[in-house]
């Protein structure tokens, strides 16, 4: 997507990335008045990270995918999905909740090489390595049918990176950085939850433990 748009705010300690899902519980009067406008006019929101009392000036948009549930009270469960990256250019107070100018941009055009191309297959691989570590549940074969933007971004929202993490790869207007870089954090959380899970079985299994936890952890 191209342009600008002004469109409804909602600040979140989160990073949200375009295609990737993000369940939310809405239980402000406010925000319970901007997502009934969204419902309405069948129109998209914004999520940007706030963090530390700051928010970031780059986020991304989200639809509206389903309603999970309806409260009596007015709360609303509610499943949205990611779309367009965009830049924050004013925000407007003018309404219960925030509303902000933005302007959108995107990956910039590449050439993918042979050497990408193995790195997401390594990347899909390392998911699928940490999933199992972690009991996730994930459609690999619909994964690996993805585009190399959208595979980027699947592996770069990882609940195990960090919020400014999550921001960097967020704002990188490179699919190739974005992929090698995503690709070496996972590879390192893949290597330390095997080591947490080998330190596990030597607690459980014979009384050398300092020896065999040292020897470990200096490999």
């Amino acid at each position: 997507m191209e342009g600008e748009a002004t469109i409804p705010l909602f600040p979140l300690e989160v990073v949200l990335m375009p295609s990737m899902p993000l369940p939310l519980h809405i239980f402000e009067d406010r925000y319970k008045s901007m997502i009934g406008e969204c419902l309405e006019q069948k129109k998209e929101f914004g999520v940007v990270c706030q963090e530390g009392g700051g928010m970031k000036k780059i986020g991304c948009t989200t639809r509206i995918a389903q309603i999970l549930r309806r409260f009596d009270d007015g709360r609303l469960d509610i499943m949205t999905q990611g779309e367009s990256r965009f830049v924050i250019q004013s925000i407007h107070e003018d309404k219960t909740y925030l509303q902000a100018r933005v302007s959108y941009f995107d990956d910039e055009p590449e050439e993918m090489t042979d050497e990408t191309n193995r790195l997401i297959s390594d990347g899909i691989k390392l998911l699928e390595q940490f999933d199992i570590m972690t009991g996730t549940k994930r459609d690999y074969s619909l994964l690996s049918r993805l585009d190399q933007k959208t595979i980027s971004f699947v592996i770069s929202y990882n609940d195990e990176f960090t919020l400014e993490q999550k921001q960097k790869f967020l704002e990188m207007t490179s699919t190739i950085q974005r992929i090698t870089e995503s690709v070496q954090f996972l590879e390192r959380l893949v290597q330390k939850a095997k080591l947490v899970q080998e330190i596990k079985e030597i607690i459980g299994g014979n009384g050398n433990l300092r020896r065999d936890v040292t020897k470990r952890l200096n490999q």
